[in-house]
C-alpha cells in the first residue's frame, strides 16, 4: 500500500473498480527523483499521484475522485476494456 494518502486513495478507487493487476503499471516516485520530476513536466500536472488510462492521462487524486463519484470513471474503464461493460437487461 503506498504511503502516500492520495496515492492510497487511488488505490483504493482501483480497487472498487476491480482493476485487475495485469492492467496496471505503477511507480514508485519516492525511489526516482527524476521520474518524479520529469512526470510532472510531461502531464504539466504539478502533483502526484498522476492517473493515465490507455496513455491518456486522466489527472490526480481529486479528479479521480471527482470521476469516481460521478460515474465517470467506470464508463472510462469499460469504454477502454479494462474493466467488462456492465450488461443490463431488456424488458422481458
Amino acid at each position: 500500500m503506498p504511503q502516500c494518502g492520495f496515492s492510497r486513495a487511488v488505490v483504493q478507487v482501483l480497487d472498487i473498480h476491480q482493476v485487475p493487476l495485469e492492467k496496471l503499471k505503477t511507480y514508485n516516485v519516492l525511489e526516482d527523483a527524476e521520474l518524479r520530476s520529469s512526470i510532472k513536466e510531461f502531464s504539466d500536472w504539478p502533483t502526484i499521484p498522476q492517473v493515465y488510462v490507455n496513455g491518456e492521462f486522466i489527472g490526480g487524486c481529486d479528479v479521480l475522485l471527482s470521476m469516481h463519484q460521478s460515474g465517470e470513471f467506470e464508463d472510462l474503464l469499460m469504454k477502454h476494456g479494462i474493466i467488462p461493460r456492465i450488461e443490463t437487461s431488456g424488458s422481458s
